[in-house]
């Protein structure tokens, strides 16, 4: 809950008992269809490829974390189908703990993600089966015992308040971008946001993140004033150019981003919020965790896809190492 931090001695006290992260979130079969460009309103455009294959933010969160090298458990649901039973054995493959995955005979969640040549995506999401998620009992001894809870909102928000009430430690990614109350932020630790879902949640005009990157305290940013006001801790990401860190009580700390050659930005947020959820259950430092997760997301880009993009540990370390030589 709020103000708490995560420590080592957390991490230690729920190992091997609890996953160290516990992600509450969606599971979705992904329709992929690649495009030259994008369709204006209106406009037919024909697709040069389609493929399916695992996605949804909690499901692509977990296995971030996971293949981060985290002890990781999801909380969802998926259907009785193709779907489902595919996004199962993808997470399987990833290392997630599934006893806490639960079958539908709803059909599983769909994404159709239309990916232009510069890797730019847009997404349409049917939640089906996810509108079904729910904290049952296990649920929430898993997310109370857990170092870092991890949560988005392609699921209802009540089990999102249901959630972050129990959470230890609570890392909120407020994506897709919608306004939240008072009391629901008042559970979260720290919050995940692109610059449009930032100004959603602080009910700013766009553009204020430039004014709170360009210098001054946060509590002098009209951008970190709103978001500081709800909550202790934002990272702010901002794609290629990194992510901006802010907190109460200091001034704002831009992490640098990592260059990549970007052919598909699918999932390149949801690698970022696993990767920085494993790094904080272990102890490492914000800024430090913040670092790793923008060296993740730029391997995601490098590849296509949602799930089958996230990079494993050792190629998120080789990438940090190229880094510091040079």
């Amino acid at each position: 809950m709020t103000g708490q931090a995560v420590t080592s001695a957390q991490v230690s006290d729920a190992a091997p008992v609890a996953p160290a992260v516990v992600v509450v979130g969606s599971a979705n079969l992904d329709l992929r269809l690649s495009v030259e460009a994008m369709p204006r309103p209106g406009e037919t455009v024909l697709a040069s490829g389609i493929d399916r294959g695992p996605g949804g933010k909690g499901a692509n969160q977990a296995a971030a974390a996971a293949r981060a090298g985290v002890a990781t458990a999801l909380v969802g649901v998926v259907g009785d189908d193709d779907g489902g039973r595919l996004v199962r054995s993808a997470l399987v493959d990833a290392g997630v703990d599934l006893g806490l995955l639960r079958t539908s005979s709803t059909p599983t969640g769909t994404a159709i993600i239309t990916v232009d040549r510069t890797g730019e995506n847009a997404i349409t999401v049917a939640p089906s089966a996810n509108d079904e998620l729910t904290m049952d009992s296990a649920a929430v001894r898993a997310a109370s015992s857990a170092a870092v809870l991890l949560v988005q909102l392609e699921i209802p928000l009540e089990t999102v308040r249901a959630a972050a009430a129990v959470g230890r430690y609570v890392m909120l990614n407020a994506a897709p971008a919608a306004e939240l109350d008072a009391d629901l932020l008042a559970d979260v630790d720290l919050l995940v946001v692109n610059e449009h879902e930032a100004a959603v949640v602080a009910a700013a005009e766009a553009g204020v993140v430039a004014a709170a990157e360009a210098g001054g305290s946060a509590s002098g940013a009209p951008f970190g004033t709103a978001l500081l006001e709800k909550v202790p801790a934002v990272v702010v990401t901002l794609g290629p150019a990194g992510a901006l860190l802010l907190r109460r009580g200091a001034d704002p700390v831009r992490v640098s981003g990592v260059e990549a050659n970007a052919i598909d930005t699918t999932a390149a947020g949801d690698t970022f919020c696993g990767v920085l959820a494993a790094g904080l259950a272990t102890g490492t430092p914000l800024p430090e965790a913040v670092l790793r997760a923008n060296a993740a997301a730029s391997l995601a880009v490098e590849a296509r896809g949602a799930m089958p993009s996230i990079p494993d540990a050792a190629s998120i370390t080789a990438r940090l190492d190229r880094l510091a030589t040079g």
